[in-house]
């Protein structure tokens, strides 16, 4: 499947295929890969002239081991005296991150906001995230910066010292989630214009009208669903006062 790790089989076609001398896409048309993928694969196996698949498949398999030899293991999770099972919890953050990822975020900057989400101060900083996840301080400078840029983050300074620490709150999907009310209402006004001018009797008019019902209902749920989360959160932090 596209996105998998190519297989013996795979690498025992693009070897007939590139001594029948197809190109690059058509072997990754064949086998529902990229054209890249195929490239890559060639060039750092011996290139066109030199590719064996068995001698692929037996590097990769030594990079793979490589690999899994150097990475340093993960840290524990600190459990701040809560009794949670380390590995429990481990394999949940993987999860959401994974989920993070299908909605959309780049991996890194997943994982970034997983971290941040799974402790019970909300807040880290840079230092913490690199041992954390076993990154480059770069790596995470850039999804920092990213996920600043979201609203899914603000910075503020350690008290007492000079370094910044990277917090996250209760309210972090409201921003994406009053984008995505915006652009609903955008499409709800633009809908009821276009059944207008194309007029409500005709096919295409009927289309834009129903479209338009449609998101304005959408919408008067989601102000009504807003309100009422007002109303829990007031609640909420008045019975803590």
């Amino acid at each position: 499947m596209p996105g998998d790790r190519l297989t013996g089989q795979d690498r025992q076609h693009i070897a007939a295929w590139l001594a029948e001398g197809l190109a690059y896409a058509e072997i990754g048309r064949r086998l529902g890969r990229p054209a890249s993928t195929i490239m890559r694969e060639v060039t750092r196996n011996g290139g066109p002239d030199g590719y064996g698949a068995d001698r692929a498949q037996e590097a990769t398999r030594h990079r793979a081991r490589r690999h899994k030899q150097t990475q340093p293991p993960a840290p524990p999770i600190p459990d701040s005296g809560h009794g949670r099972d380390p590995q429990a919890v481990q394999d949940f953050t993987q999860s959401f991150t994974d989920l993070l990822v299908q909605q959309g975020l780049p991996r890194m900057e997943a994982r970034v906001l997983a971290c941040l989400y799974i402790t019970d101060s909300g807040a880290l900083t840079a230092a913490d995230l690199v041992q954390r996840l076993r990154v480059s301080p770069a790596s995470i400078s850039h999804a920092v910066a990213f996920l600043e840029q979201q609203g899914m983050l603000r910075r503020e300074r350690v008290p007492g010292a000079r370094r910044e620490r990277y917090v996250i709150d209760d309210e972090i999907w409201l921003p994406s989630l009053l984008a995505a009310r915006q652009m609903n209402d955008a499409l709800a006004a633009a809908s009821q214009r276009g059944a207008e001018i194309l007029g409500v009797t005709t096919p295409a008019g009927a289309r834009f009208e129903s479209s338009a019902a449609l998101l304005v209902l959408v919408s008067e749920a989601f102000r009504q669903v807003m309100e009422q989360w007002r109303q829990s959160l007031a609640a909420r932090n008045a019975g803590r006062q």
